[in-house]
């Protein structure tokens, strides 16, 4: 059976691409504008809504809810958050204690406000299992475990081959690390149902809509301009596209297939009855989940970066990233040799020159802006909504400080991207070093982190 390659994703494929919203019919205006209709925009539409709402929210999308990263994901709500090591320098270990905290709430936050709001998004609270194959990544494994301990991960636990086969039987696995705060959703199911909700809450949500340029207090758009107080950008790894921010953040690609189902012998034989998502230890690392109908998707790094922070269509895929993929499941599960590949995309993610996500609100213009989640978005998109409506009200004298306005990713500056063709030549070359370190680490056999990954991490500040 051929692979279906593209067609955005596999879980749009299951649920059917939406018809789009009307567009902007022209000139208007609102109290708030959300630019980008996907996790980010929606949840700071929610959050806002709920706590005044009399508020009239306007979200812009440029095709429809979840075009993006939201409906390409793959599927992983966890409590992970980019640039935590960063913040805990700059601003001292209990703040970035703080920030995991409110992350590791996060993940109940998202799963009980799903409930709530009678979204169904085939949640299923198993955990993260994040394995090791060889011994650098068992080496990496321990000393990750041991930090996210210090972060106040008290629940987490550490795992040796045999227990790790008792959660899931990864051929290879040396090790794992696990915690419960994760779980795996059906991202469209999310996403739909999100933009659902807040419609009946009374937002007003104009799909088919490109916005093109921010300006304080306007967001301009081919159909009309709307004029609001508070201008908020949430198109994460489709930022570039928008006048001035071509070097804001880097459109990360990343891609990603699903098997066909598999039947019961095989899950006998795999284990991972408790649907944990999971990951593993490598440089150029996966990602990977059970889905609800038995299937297993998986994911990681294809082509990083296209030239210029261009953005695919469709999400079509290269075959070599495909081959690629499948030999990373195979590797995992060699079982599934013969298991056929019912589907693969890809879709961008953001990413800051520093690898720190970030939420602002410049309250000398009303501009707000959160995003470079580096892959961790699925939760922490929610955390910046809520940090978005706080720092909102606080603005508009409705509240004072809250704990989330005060955690120190909170109107974090970054640097732009180099420009061409260095940041081409630079992110190749980053992802080229970390699949030669991970080669090499499997071949040498050797405990301590391959030099080249070592340089990359600095090179790159992504540590």
């Amino acid at each position: 059976m051929s692979t279906v390659n593209g067609g955005i994703s596999f879980w749009y494929a299951q649920e059917g691409t939406p018809v789009p919203r009307e567009p902007l019919p022209g000139d208007t205006t609102a109290d708030v504008c959300v630019i980008g209709g996907g996790y980010t925009g929606l949840w700071t539409a929610y959050y806002l809504k709920k706590a005044v709402p009399f508020l009239n929210i306007i979200v812009l999308e440029q095709k429809f809810c979840g075009y993006g990263a939201s409906g390409r994901n793959g599927g992983w709500l966890y409590n992970g958050i980019a640039g935590r090591g960063r913040y805990a320098r700059a601003h001292g270990h209990e703040a970035a204690v703080r920030l995991q905290q409110a992350m590791n709430d996060t993940v109940t936050e998202v799963v009980r406000t799903a409930s709530d709001e009678g979204i169904d998004a085939d949640v299923h609270q198993g955990g993260v299992l994040e394995v090791a194959h060889t011994p650098a990544q068992l080496a990496r494994l321990r000393a990750f475990h041991s930090v996210e301990v210090a972060f106040g991960e008290k629940d987490r636990e550490l795992y040796g081959a045999r227990e790790t086969a008792e959660r899931v039987r990864v051929t290879g696995a040396v090790g794992s690390s696990w915690t419960p705060h994760g779980a795996r959703i059906h991202p469209v199911k999310l996403v739909k149902g999100l933009a659902a909700t807040v419609e009946a809450l009374g937002v007003t949500i104009h799909e088919s809509t490109p916005v093109t340029e921010i300006r304080p207090k306007h967001a301009v758009t081919p159909y009309g301009t709307v004029r609001a107080p508070y201008v908020l950008r949430c198109t994460e790894g489709f930022t570039a596209s928008i006048k001035g921010h071509k070097r804001t953040w880097l459109p990360m690609n990343s891609s990603m297939i699903v098997t066909d189902p598999l039947p019961q012998d095989l899950w006998d034989a795999i284990g991972w009855a408790g649907r944990e998502t999971l990951g593993d230890m490598a440089h150029a690392y996966v990602y990977a989940q059970r889905t609800a109908d038995d299937r297993i998707a998986i994911g990681g790094r294809g082509v990083p970066y296209r030239f210029g922070s261009r953005t695919d269509n469709d999400g079509r895929t290269q075959q070599a990233t495909v081959d690629a993929l499948r030999e990373v499941l195979v590797r995992f599960f060699p079982r599934l040799a013969g298991t056929p590949v019912a589907h693969a995309w890809s879709g961008v993610l953001g990413v800051p020159r520093d690898w720190c996500a970030t939420v602002t609100l410049d309250r000398s213009t009303g501009l707000g802006w959160a995003g470079g989640y580096v892959g961790s978005g699925v939760a922490t998109a929610n955390l910046a909504a809520r940090t978005l409506r706080d720092l909102i009200q606080q603005d508009s004298g409705q509240g004072g400080p809250t704990d989330l306005t005060t955690l120190p990713w909170v109107n974090h500056k970054v640097r732009r991207w180099e420009p061409e063709p260095l940041r081409w030549l630079g992110v190749h070359a980053l992802y080229a070093a970390y699949r030669t370190a991970d080669r090499r680490e499997a071949t040498t056999h050797t405990p301590t982190t391959d030099r080249v990954a070592t340089l990359a991490d600095r090179v790159s500040g992504r540590h």
